[in-house]
């Protein structure tokens, strides 16, 4: 297979780095560090492994977009931090001690020349989504602890899969169409985009998702099999000779308003106008060392920097 387009989750790596990684990690000054590190390792570690050609570290420039919320109030509503006043933003819930290292962590891509791409109003999940809709040239693996994604996987024009990350990434799993169909019970042809209407069905408590009352994941599963899609089961509902059983009618009937609102909140939008900081091929070597040194020696970076650095001279 030709070296792949790595897409990485920012957000979903730092995280993970920050409760992977002891907070007693810290800088010269005190100041912790574990984030960046266990970041920094992971980058390493995924470009040692997956031999990309390209990589783009991909951020949330919204995390809880707008179009998402009027669509469905409760979308990520618990993880709102408290408000400082009438019509003050949302802002997400994050440890004290994670909001100072992320800054950090751009700055390390950027002395690193690791690209990094955003969209204004979109979370980072659209910006992987965009990225992959457009992509005609290698073949892609997205990064991601967050099993929203699985929906981008496909076979053609590029194949796509989603190296799943959410038990760590010693313990990452490859999923591409086939390894969805089987562990979801849907078809191979068309999984990715109905494990979407899937995940809608089932419903999400980390999203804020309520899902369907009743309709649990092997329901879901065998209603997207049957219609095809989140639309071709409405047309099903709608239909009073259609094959749906009376039980499963009344609980979609019951939803029907979710249901036609939910696919706007569970699926990538794919025309997020992302923009990158600069081009996306992996660099053989840091695009400032002296910077990129500076940083590692500031915040006691160590090795992380080191492995970094070695593995893009690998990939020379």
């Amino acid at each position: 297979m030709d070296a792949p387009l790595l897409l990485i989750d920012a957000a979903s790596l730092y995280f993970r780095a920050y409760y992977g990684v002891p907070e007693s990690i810290t800088a010269p000054d005190g100041t912790p560090v574990n984030a960046v590190r266990g970041f920094t390792d992971m980058v390493a570690r995924l470009i040692e492994q997956r031999r990309p050609s390209r990589l783009v570290a991909c951020l949330d420039l919204d995390w809880r977009p707008a179009f998402r919320v009027a669509a469905l109030p409760s979308y990520k509503a618990h993880r709102v931090a408290e408000q400082t006043g009438p019509g003050a933003p949302d802002v997400e819930e994050v440890p004290d001690t994670l909001s100072p290292q992320v800054p950090l962590i751009l700055e390390l891509l950027a002395v690193a020349g690791l690209a990094t791409a955003g969209a204004e109003g979109y979370e980072a999940d659209d910006v992987i989504g965009a990225l992959v809709a457009v992509e005609r040239r290698e073949p892609v693996e997205v990064v991601s602890g967050d099993r929203d994604l699985f929906q981008v996987v496909r076979s053609e024009p590029t194949p796509v899969q989603v190296v799943y990350v959410g038990r760590g990434l010693a313990k990452a799993e490859t999923i591409g169409p086939a390894e969805l169909a089987n562990r979801y019970g849907l078809p191979e042809a068309g999984a990715g985009p109905g494990y979407a209407d899937l995940a809608a069905l089932r419903g999400d408590p980390s999203d804020g998702l309520p899902g369907v009352p009743g309709i649990g994941e092997k329901t879901a599963a065998t209603l997207i099999s049957r219609f095809g899609s989140m639309e071709g089961l409405l047309a099903a509902l709608d239909d009073p000779q259609s094959a749906l059983a009376a039980g499963i009618r009344a609980k979609l009937r019951a939803a029907r308003d979710y249901l036609e609102l939910a696919p706007s909140v569970v699926r990538v939008a794919t025309d997020a106008p992302v923009r990158k900081d600069r081009d996306d091929t992996l660099p053989a070597e840091p695009a400032d060392p002296a910077a990129l040194t500076a940083l590692q020696q500031k915040w006691g970076l160590g090795t992380a920097v080191d492995r970094l650095v070695a593995a893009l001279a690998a990939h020379r």
